[in-house]
């Protein structure tokens, strides 16, 4: 009897921790899969990344926009006006002047329309607090370091109306790991993006974490608020994920300065979809020599 009591019970034990194990892997694949939704909602979101067709930088002085190549900014697009208008870029400031024939509509962060919009200097602190509109197509201005110029969506554009989604590695909750953050407040983290532009990032601290027995390290960057940011690369890179990395979020550490590196949340950076985005490239220190085969895998041939 007791010997039959004592398997019943290890029994019993073995399945509750079974049921247990299996419960907690269903509900961390269903947060991977309410955090692919959302991921995937921000890219086809009309300030996503798959909509964009133009980037266009400004000289100084009067910049003609429009499809006819007599312009100075050129979107070679036939549903477009010939010559849309003008952006006056003086004096750090950016102002919009209406061509003869067409009117645009520039709204604020509030979708109020602005009234007497030549008048407005569309260069501000806030990307994004002006919003100027034709029909299908919206842009803002935006400024990277020493070069102004405008961001441009087609709301209907080719690459949003085709997407199919991102492949992805398969999930393993191994590809999940506890991190040692070591700050490092001393000094700016130095990143570099496609533009050749270098800028310094307030440095969220070095994560310390083992994969098989080694020991690795990324640098993070400190962007505000309650995550932080890093841009990495790995054996992978180039092969079955985007060649210039991919980008990664989590929490900032605990109390006492732990956190989780998700790979299997790594993402593809807006380059992966557009050539008309100006990402972050991960610095060397920032380049692993270990595959990396968790989170989203190249797409398309940018």
């Amino acid at each position: 009897m007791r010997k039959c009591s004592i398997a019943s019970i290890l029994t019993f034990l073995f399945l509750t921790i079974l049921a247990s194990t299996n419960a907690q892997k269903n509900l961390y694949l269903e947060e991977l899969k309410q955090w692919d939704g959302a991921r995937i909602a921000a890219l086809k979101d009309p300030n996503g990344w798959l909509n964009l067709e133009g980037l266009f930088w400004f000289k100084k002085g009067v910049n003609s926009f429009g499809s006819a190549k007599e312009n100075e900014l050129v979107y070679d697009n036939t549903a477009f006006p010939k010559h849309l208008g003008d952006f006056i870029y003086e004096d750090g400031k950016v102002y919009w002047k209406d061509a003869v024939t067409e009117k645009i509509t520039i709204k604020d962060n509030a979708g109020l329309v602005v009234a007497n919009a030549e008048t407005l200097n569309l260069l501000t602190a806030i990307e994004g607090k002006y919003l100027s509109q034709w029909k299908d197509f919206v842009w803002v201005v935006i400024q990277r370091e020493d070069k102004v110029g405008v961001r441009f969506r087609n709301l209907k554009a080719k690459t949003l109306l085709e997407f199919k989604g991102i492949e992805r590695f398969p999930v393993d909750a191994r590809w999940r790991i506890k991190a040692k953050v070591i700050p490092q407040n001393q000094n700016p983290l130095m990143i570099m993006n496609v533009l050749g532009q270098n800028t310094a990032q307030k440095h969220g601290g070095q994560l310390v974490f083992e994969i098989e027995g080694k020991t690795y390290r990324l640098d993070a960057i400190d962007e505000g608020g309650v995550r932080l940011f890093v841009t990495f690369a790995d054996a992978t890179s180039g092969k079955t994920t985007y060649g210039s990395g991919r980008f990664i979020e989590l929490d900032k550490p605990d109390a006492d300065g732990y956190t989780y590196i998700d790979f299997n949340k790594a993402y593809n950076p807006p380059c992966a979809f557009t050539e008309f985005a100006t990402c972050p490239l991960p610095p060397p220190q920032n380049r692993m020599s270990i595959a990396i085969p968790a989170g989203e895998k190249k797409y398309g041939q940018h």
